[in-house]
């Protein structure tokens, strides 16, 4: 039987009923990886013989009589996680030989559940692009169409699932860099709830590893099914062991329903700020289809959602300004300069992602402060509703766009340009107010593309969105293999 494609919570079985070893997946895996990433190039830092050693000690544990979470079963990283003796560069070239002595600590995580880490998948420059490409390693390429972008910043673990290189794989999400990869490439991603998790080692080289609370950004698990979701999470969830951990362990809520028809869901397919593209605005209906099929209560509006184009605002304040901190002092002047010179009027996306550019620690104080207004709205929200549905991004993936400078690139929504940057108004949504929200497939563009749509719950009520998740892949279907037979090769030709 050939396993690649299997989700993980199969191959734990079989691994427990003596069907198949964790030797065997492993070689199965690497044998797919060393055939077929040669197109795909989504493991950029291959760590096969330590993985065949690791597989060897799942097998002998389990002879013992072990049974951890994951044992034996083969999994990927996102490379900007530290592993020990592996480079983490985040993609910087001037990073290229900085290897950690220590593991982050969802990477010990990992091991400590029994996984087999088959390597690091590749990112984009710096975790900053809705794709993903850089010097060192290169591009990373859709598995469903290799002209695509295969998303970003967690690109390559997406494009690894998809291609049934691994059966987990873990990533993190700023700016949707979970949920858009996943959207691409027709695979499931879970954002947790800002804090589930523990970050410590997912850091910028050569920064020390240390428990910092990150703000907006969260580590988080992506799958092949909505069950493998939660497998993974249980693994990554709980504070770190050096902070909040030593006072604090996590019990997260059971999902608030167990019948597709309990639940109260509201969907949304405009924004105020950007249209959404046909193609995914068909898999946001598909969706909401099978809710009111099913007996769910479905609203298209309601007077208790806080506003889109403040949350938008706001979203780019805290993300640009957070992302630009460490500028050099004479780039920041410059910022200054070409800020002071917008129109007082120009309230456009562009313009205020400018002017977060070189917000001060006051206004800061007055976002963070809107941002709060917005956390209690939700909350007021979700006493009404269960899980809100919307895109991930407006479109499915997009062709390779390797501008250098990316704020003169654009999306392409049916036919019309809007900047590049504007397509994470739908991401920030959730990540704003740091809502946990799970991005599932829902079905295919006319072009034969994944379109996947996202399923915001309530803040540390993960499992809601996540139980939703498993009813809707019983309901709509899920991930699908891509066709091999279709797909063109970096030379346009077909691929065996």
């Amino acid at each position: 039987m050939e396993w690649s494609f299997q989700p993980a919570e199969k191959l734990a079985a079989a691994l427990h009923a003596g069907e198949v070893t964790s030797a065997e997946l492993t070689d199965e895996a690497i044998a797919r990886i060393e055939r077929d990433d040669k197109v795909i190039n989504a493991i950029c830092v291959p760590d096969f013989d330590r993985a065949r050693a690791a597989a060897r000690d799942a097998d002998q544990a389990r002879a013992r009589g072990e049974d951890r979470p994951l044992l034996g079963i083969p999994v990927t990283v996102k490379e900007s996680y530290d592993i020990a003796g592996l480079p983490t560069t985040w993609g910087m070239p001037q990073h290229r030989g900085y290897v950690p002595a220590e593991d982050a600590v969802q990477v010990a995580r990992l091991k400590a559940a029994g996984a087999v880490v088959l390597g690091k998948t590749n990112v984009p420059l710096g975790l900053q692009d809705i794709q993903t490409f850089n010097e060192i390693y290169g591009t990373t390429h859709n598995p469903w169409n290799h002209d695509r972008t295969a998303g970003g910043s967690s690109g390559g673990s997406a494009a690894a699932l998809a291609s049934g290189f691994c059966a987990l794989s873990i990533g993190s999400d700023l700016a949707g860099s979970l949920r858009t990869p996943a959207h691409f490439c027709g695979i499931y991603a879970h954002k947790p709830t800002l804090g589930l998790a523990a970050t410590r080692g997912m850091v910028a080289p050569p920064a020390p590893a240390l428990p910092v609370d990150l703000d907006l950004a969260v580590v988080g698990p992506m799958a092949r099914t909505a069950r493998d979701l939660t497998l993974l999470l249980d693994v990554m969830a709980g504070p770190d062991p050096l902070t909040h951990g030593k006072a604090h362990n996590v019990t997260l809520p059971p999902p608030r329903h167990e019948r597709l028809g309990d639940f109260r869901v509201l969907v949304l397919d405009e924004h105020p700020l950007v249209p959404t593209g046909s193609a995914v605005r068909a898999g946001v209906n598909r969706v909401a289809d099978a809710l009111s099929d099913a007996g769910a209560r479905v609203e298209r509006q309601t007077p208790l959602l806080p506003d889109l184009a403040e949350a938008a605002t706001l979203y780019m304040q805290l993300l640009v300004s957070g992302s630009v901190a460490r500028f050099p002092i004479d780039a920041y002047e410059q910022l200054q300069t070409r800020a002071a010179g917008l129109n007082a009027d120009d309230r456009s996306l562009d313009a205020t992602r400018l002017r977060a550019m070189v917000l001060s620690h006051r206004d800061w104080l007055e976002v963070n402060n809107r941002r709060e207004l917005h956390r209690h709205g939700w909350r007021q929200l979700f006493a009404e509703f269960d899980a809100v549905v919307c895109p991930i991004t407006p479109t499915p993936a997009f062709g390779h766009d390797h501008h250098p400078n990316p704020l003169e690139r654009r999306i392409d929504i049916d036919g019309a340009a809007y900047p590049y940057f504007d397509q994470l108004v739908w991401a920030g949504l959730a990540t704003m107010p740091g809502l946990p929200a799970t991005a599932i497939p829902a079905g295919q563009s006319p072009e034969g593309l994944p379109v996947g749509v996202q399923l915001i719950g309530p803040m540390f009520e993960d499992r809601t969105p996540l139980r939703l998740a498993e009813l809707l892949e019983q309901k709509i279907g899920g991930f699908q293999a891509p066709r091999q037979d279709v797909l063109p090769t970096l030379g346009g030709l077909l691929t065996a």
